[in-house]
């Protein structure tokens, strides 16, 4: 008889180490502290090393990948998905504007800003990124866009490679060291007494995500429904799977199978089902940009930085762009984002540490909403192929 090995998934990871950084930010002594701040510094600047990379390597890949395809059809499925993205991103920032204010009162940022000052660490890496965030989205666009216009197969077998390098690196470095990096930033945040006022706030922010979630996948099923006349809540049943499916692998990928099940049962056709479903795994993240808005929106609010709509237009807009082709792993759109939220918000160090473990904190829920609203997207793109 075999013995299953037991992996401990990523979320129970992380609130492990947010919990075990509470536990010695108390009351560990403040040697010991300062050593798992070190890492978190060592890491927080790799991190910034990789940020560039990592925009270069998807973006460019997924532009060249969304070159190729089924002409009118693809234009249609990535537009639709954008725009429920954008939907999604807007929606979030006027809810979040609206409600949020009541949660974070004046009192709880200058909870913040008052703070202690941080432990320091025992000693800092400089790790300078090879160019700046700006520099590797532009590239990443122009790459992009040439290697689908020259249907060049080397550079796109160039840009597929990077981007399997960049994938790897998350997989096998990011993701496996993320829980300790969470417990040197939760060590600080004890330290310097801020972690009662996140707690206090952002389990109500949370309420407010998963409750948009809902919304928005309850709004895509009835326009979806409504224009290819089907019975909303027979498909919502069906999309029961692919959602739970989501929730258990926090990966739009691992669900992609699962889905075009469910899109079968909704009968939608094989030739779409088939062609929507993975694309929109890749390009359609309603989810997680209303979580990274709302999530955004918190953080600043608590940091006493300014909001404009302008400001978060930019950042909505450039998200649906740069989480093009992220990773199917835990925590892959919020990697892809950190950039946009660094040059576009001016998030700093701390603050995109914070966000991190938000996201990830939350994750299945956000990808859950992602792969039912692709479901929608196939209905609608399967309607007007029919036409």
């Amino acid at each position: 008889m075999t013995e299953k090995n037991f992996k401990l998934g990523l979320i129970p990871k992380i609130i492990l180490g947010i919990i075990f950084g509470i536990i010695l930010g108390s009351f560990a002594p403040v040697w010991l502290d300062r050593i798992f701040v070190t890492f978190t510094s060592i890491f927080g600047n790799f991190l910034n090393f990789i940020i560039p990379l990592i925009i270069l390597g998807f973006v460019t890949a997924g532009i060249a990948e969304l070159g190729t395809g089924a002409g009118k059809l693809l234009g249609i499925t990535v537009g639709l998905a954008y725009c429920f993205t954008l939907i999604s991103g807007f929606s979030a920032y006027f809810i979040g504007i609206s409600f949020l204010p009541s949660i974070i009162t004046a009192e709880s940022a200058s909870s913040i800003a008052e703070a202690a000052a941080g432990l320091e660490p025992f000693f800092i890496v400089e790790m300078p990124a090879v160019m700046q965030v700006m520099t590797a989205l532009l590239m990443a666009f122009i790459l992009g866009l040439g290697i689908s216009v020259t249907k060049s197969a080397p550079l796109r077998k160039a840009a597929e490679d990077f981007q399997a390098i960049i994938s790897k690196v998350i997989e096998s470095i990011i993701i496996p060291l993320l829980p300790l990096y969470i417990v040197g930033v939760f060590v600080n945040m004890t330290y310097t007494g801020q972690v009662a006022t996140v707690f206090s706030v952002f389990w109500k922010v949370f309420l407010i995500v998963i409750a948009m979630h809902m919304i928005m996948i309850f709004i895509q099923f009835i326009v979806s429904c409504t224009i290819s006349k089907k019975n909303i809540f027979k498909c919502l049943k069906i999309q029961i799977t692919g959602y739970v499916t989501a929730l258990g692998t926090q990966s739009s990928a691992a669900t992609i199978p699962v889905n075009i099940n469910c899109s079968e049962k909704m009968g939608i056709s094989k030739g779409i089902r088939e062609f929507v479903v993975p694309l929109c795994a890749t390009v359609h993240l309603s989810g997680s940009t209303i979580t990274l808005t709302t999530c955004a929106l918190a953080v600043m609010m608590l940091n006493g930085l300014p909001i404009t709509l302008g400001a978060f237009a930019g950042f909505i807009a450039m998200l649906g762009i740069t989480m093009v082709a992220a990773p199917g792993v835990p925590g892959g759109a919020v990697m892809a984002a950190l950039g946009v939220l660094e040059v576009v918000l001016g998030f700093t160090e701390p603050m995109l540490a914070l966000m991190i473990a938000l996201y990830i904190a939350q994750d299945s829920f956000g990808t859950a909403c992602n792969v039912s609203g692709d479901q929608a997207i196939a209905m609608i793109v399967d309607t007007i192929q029919e036409k």
